[in-house]
């Protein structure tokens, strides 16, 4: 097993058009070709829907976001998953906030996972962290909305055939 990171981009590759938003996910593979880790990655766009269960009961469940109008929120779901015969350690998953969307405040979970935010794409932090300078020069804490990427950290090894879980929501501008 290699020592070191393993760093993961999860890129969420989105479509805009006419105000709906697409999402293209990786698909899982059975085994890693030469050069590939040992993590695959899977992200799926879904929206809250309220319906009425069997008992008569109004619920909200997840449903594939097949269209999006502004002002939506969309559930961001990153699932990792190890397709090695040993454990995967020192996993971590950078995830832009899709073009178009603004990150939902307090809304990243992974368990058994840190959770760290960019304003570049380059350097994470805790929120109370994150730091801009407006135009007149004064400086002020980052809000939600401006994270452009989010990063889990997995405490633990992920073992063969197992798979970790990330997720976020986002707002359509």
């Amino acid at each position: 097993m290699k020592k070191g990171k393993t760093v993961i981009a999860a890129a969420v590759a989105t479509l805009l058009a006419s105000s709906a938003l697409y999402a293209a996910a990786n698909t899982d593979v059975a085994a890693p070709k030469a050069g590939q880790g040992c993590i695959s990655l899977k992200t799926v766009a879904e929206t809250e829907q309220e319906v009425v269960n069997e008992k008569g009961e109004r619920v909200k469940r997840l449903a594939p976001a097949a269209k999006v109008v502004p002002g939506s929120e969309v559930v961001w779901t990153v699932t990792a998953s190890n397709v090695c015969a040993a454990p995967a350690g020192n996993v971590f998953i950078d995830n832009p906030v899709p073009e178009h969307m603004s990150y939902v405040s307090n809304s990243a979970m992974g368990p058994g996972a840190e959770i760290a935010f960019s304003l570049d794409g380059r350097r994470f932090a805790a929120p109370e962290q994150l730091r801009v300078r407006d135009a007149d020069g004064t400086e002020r804490a980052a809000r939600a909305d401006e994270y452009t990427h989010i990063r889990w950290s997995f405490r633990n090894a992920i073992a063969p055939g197992q798979m970790a879980l990330a997720r976020f929501r986002a707002t359509l501008k």
